[in-house]
């Protein structure tokens, strides 16, 4: 008798995925796929931009290249989508799609809305906005305790930064994306150079700034999001196949998808207002509850976030850390195929 399947949400990485552990990604888990990089890599060396194949089969990681916009962003997409492929079928039942920031558009791709041509010139194209001179940055700030626990202490202090921040002229400063346990500002250099005089230092760690990120999913975006709806047009989205969430927390169906507000969601409001990953995993298990969350690689960095959802939510029988590392150990209910023992569960 065949096991029956399990219920699987899949989640899609954003920026900072691809470091200098996961060099050699696509040539380590998936040499029988690199077929997928051939229309990425001709779209690239048509605008003479390096080749994800020789990115991640270079000898060794550089921090500014790797991490570049245009060139991270097509990188993360080709290892999620290997990933994707690889998943077992046979095993795993696919519920629905779900990401974070730019996993948003591999999710798009990865649902079938956007076609492997057109997924990845909308992933390339929104990854190399910043190719002249990046518009503002982002830093991250916990809003947990050190089990995983909302605290409405650090809540006021984000909310109290914000507002006084704001008030200094000059500045201007956002939440850019809420995920799980952190909050991500967005805004312009002044406005996150003051964080740290605002924002009490945790960890010797927080406020800690992205390296090479823009101020995404903020209002300073807005000229990229109306640029990136002059270039690419609604005929380029189609249904999807696998039902999405985005980072609003709307359900995207397979027979009831309007194309032309997908692409004005896509390419509008998520580039220029807040990305609540948070509000899409919350609204991804209670409406599809997952037997499993597999995010996919690079890397493993969304997993903490998650979880920090699901004990928010006391979903799985989780209300701390602690007792999601216990679940961990015992039966898994996050699978992060950038960790290669939790690979080996997908596959």
């Amino acid at each position: 008798m065949s096991q029956q399947k399990q219920r699987a949400l899949v989640v899609c990485p954003g920026r900072g995925t691809y470091n200098k552990e996961e060099l050699g990604y696509l040539h380590r888990y998936h040499q029988e796929r690199l077929g997928i990089l051939t229309e990425i890599d001709k779209q690239r060396s048509e605008l003479n931009q390096p080749t994800v194949s020789a990115l991640d089969a270079a000898e060794k990681y550089n921090l500014k290249q790797h991490s570049a916009g245009e060139n991270a962003s097509s990188l993360i997409y080709a290892c999620a989508k290997a990933d994707f492929m690889q998943i077992n079928r046979e095993r795993f039942e696919i519920a629905a799609i779900t990401g974070n920031s730019m996993g948003w558009y591999i999710t798009c791709a990865l649902a079938g809305s956007l076609s492997p041509g057109y997924g990845a010139r909308l992933i390339n194209t929104m990854g190399s906005m910043m190719v002249d001179g990046l518009i503002g940055g982002q830093s991250i700030y916990p809003i947990v305790d050190d089990d995983w626990v909302a605290s409405p202490m650090l809540e006021n202090q984000v909310s109290e930064a914000i507002a006084t921040i704001n008030r200094v002229d000059g500045c201007e400063l956002y939440v850019s994306i809420r995920l799980g346990g952190y909050v991500v500002f967005g805004g312009n250099d002044k406005a996150l150079k003051l964080l740290p005089e605002y924002l009490p230092k945790i960890n010797d760690t927080y406020p800690m700034r992205f390296f090479n990120h823009a101020a995404f999913h903020t209002p300073l975006l807005d000229g990229i999001a109306k640029k990136a709806q002059s270039l690419m047009q609604p005929d380029i989205f189609a249904k999807p196949t696998i039902p999405m969430v985005d980072g609003l927390g709307n359900i995207w169906q397979p027979y009831s998808c309007n194309e032309k507000a997908l692409h004005r969601y896509t390419l509008g409001t998520q580039v220029k207002d807040v990305y609540d990953y948070s509000k899409a995993i919350e609204v991804s298990i209670k409406e599809f509850a997952p037997d499993k969350i597999i995010i996919l690689g690079p890397g493993a960095t969304l997993g903490g976030a998650t979880a920090q959802v699901l004990i928010k939510h006391n979903w799985y029988d989780l209300h701390s850390k602690a007792d999601f590392i216990q679940r961990q150990k015992a039966n898994p209910v996050i699978l992060s195929m950038g960790m290669p023992d939790q690979r080996e569960l997908v596959i």
